[in-house]
């Protein structure tokens, strides 16, 4: 009964907000009119079809007051900003916004109706490819994330953080790093490597940041679950969330997660030899990744602790090369 009377109210809810964002224009009826999206770990998402047929996807993010690590704060409004941002140049498949909600009087969280993409989510399908298929998809991957590095920017960090901010690239990322370190902090979180060793290795490698002059804007979680793909071609681009003002060796195509070495998407971008310079910045920003791997763990609720041991394993590789080099 609990689960009915929510599910109702979710409706009525979405019902109105459906309402203001298309002019009226409600729901469909029946139950598959909202259908909730249950991949994502941080917004509430739900494909929604309108009175008219159309379907649109419809994504929420926490209420007010919810627990949010520094870097996450106001991120819906840098993801529809980012996404209106890029959808200027044509050759980076993401779809439109239609609608974006900040007064968060229907509901306690800014929200976003926005373009549903045709196609499969690639994390689904991948492994199903043929491998020159796979090539080919992951060679575009590269491709659309260099034109999204493409869009320069005014200062370096988070649009959604006026905190993590700085003039310079290095001054931005010891800033980005040290709030990672705060909010573990913060849930008592106990790394394999104290607090003051982590800080050291980056302040070992951070002149190499002092390369970067120029911030441009990276989309950071550009991994398979957040591409979609039909026919072996690339459909959409989505999750632009997280994204910052940086260099382009942030991005996840440059992250050494599942694969080693020189692979299709670097080839795509076009990226396939690194400078000593490089590689310190690339293990930086790999060290940074596993570090908010791991604390995101004490601010979700995961179903296993795959997340967590992986994270670990993850610090451990890329501080033994920052520790040694």
């Amino acid at each position: 009964m609990e689960s009915k009377t929510k599910n109702k109210q979710t409706r009525q809810q979405i019902e109105r907000m459906a309402q203001r964002a298309f002019a009226g224009e409600g729901l469909a009826a029946g139950d598959e009119a909202v259908r909730e999206l249950k991949e994502g770990w941080f917004n509430a998402a739900y494909a929604i079809r309108l009175a008219g047929g159309r379907e649109v996807i419809l994504k929420i993010a926490p209420p007010q007051g919810a627990e949010v690590m520094q870097y996450e704060q106001n991120i819906m409004a840098t993801e529809v900003a980012s996404m209106r941002l890029v959808r200027q140049n044509p050759a980076i498949p993401v779809p439109e916004i239609y609608f974006f909600d900040g007064a968060r009087d229907l509901c306690n969280a800014d929200y976003f109706f926005m373009e549903k993409i045709d196609g499969d989510n690639l994390e689904h399908v991948k492994a199903g490819l043929p491998a020159a298929t796979q090539e080919a998809v992951d060679r575009r991957i590269g491709a659309i994330i260099r034109e999204v590095n493409t869009f320069p920017g005014t200062y370096f960090g988070y649009d959604g953080n006026p905190k993590l901010r700085a003039d310079t690239w290095k001054e931005a990322f010891l800033k980005i790093v040290e709030a990672t370190l705060e909010d573990a902090a913060a849930k008592d979180a106990v790394f394999d490597y104290s607090y003051d060793e982590l800080r050291a290795v980056v302040l070992k490698h951070a002149p190499a940041l002092d390369e970067i002059t120029a911030p441009c804007l990276v989309h950071w979680d550009a991994w398979n679950p957040n591409f979609f793909v039909k026919e072996g071609a690339i459909t959409g681009i989505i999750d632009f969330e997280r994204a910052l003002w940086a260099e382009p060796l942030m991005e996840a195509q440059f992250r050494s997660l599942f694969e080693s070495g020189i692979t299709a998407a670097m080839r795509g971008y076009g990226k396939t030899t690194f400078t000593f310079a490089e590689e310190q910045r690339n293990y930086l920003y790999s060290l940074h990744l596993g570090l908010v791997m791991n604390t995101e763990c004490y601010y979700r609720n995961y179903d296993t602790d795959d997340i967590f041991n992986f994270s670990r394993q993850y610090i451990a590789t890329n501080m033994a090369w920052l520790t040694a080099n």
